[in-house]
């Protein structure tokens, strides 16, 4: 899969000629960024759905061996988890045009591209930290606990991302 700080690397030897062409170059950085934007936003949600298997495999686990009364903390783990990746996938077609409205000059850019990478980290941290649920069977409140402490510093992080798009942040 391509990583989205490798999508600029991609352009072909006819997209950097027509960059040339007075007002040309201003549609393709457009649409570059708003490209760009889409393979971030999907990374991040497919490693996120990455990380739901785990809780799937564990929700499984505990049914096998009769651990019921646990599965409803999975649930509210699963919940929130559905909730972020619903709200990075749902913002995939509301930010696509944005870029097209407001002009967004480089430092907000380069703002958002810091951010974004720090955001990648987190939720690369979090999928290899849910990925381990499965072994962690006997300690469910915690895990699930320390789970949903990660989803929450997703969430606050993701809410900062949207504000820097706004000019807010």
């Amino acid at each position: 899969m391509p990583q989205p700080k490798d999508h600029a690397e991609e352009r072909n030897l006819i997209e950097t000629v027509l960059r040339h062409i007075p007002g040309f170059r201003g549609y393709l950085e457009r649409e570059y960024r708003r490209e760009s934007d889409e393979l971030q936003r999907n990374w991040m949600a497919d490693r996120l759905q990455r990380s739901k298997r785990a809780v799937d495999d564990l929700s499984r686990a505990l049914v096998d061996e009769a651990k019921v009364d646990l599965l409803p903390q999975i649930d509210r783990l699963r919940v929130r988890l559905d909730r972020l990746l619903g709200r990075i996938r749902g913002a995939m077609q509301g930010y696509s045009g944005f870029f097209d409205l407001v002009r967004i000059d480089e430092p907000v850019l380069e703002q958002v591209y810091e951010h974004d990478a720090a955001l990648d980290e987190l939720i690369d941290t979090f999928t290899l930290t849910a990925e381990q649920l499965p072994r962690k069977k006997d300690d469910v409140p915690v895990a699930v606990g320390e789970l949903l402490a990660w989803i929450e510093d997703i969430e606050r992080r993701w809410d900062q991302r949207e504000d820097i798009l706004k000019g807010v942040g």
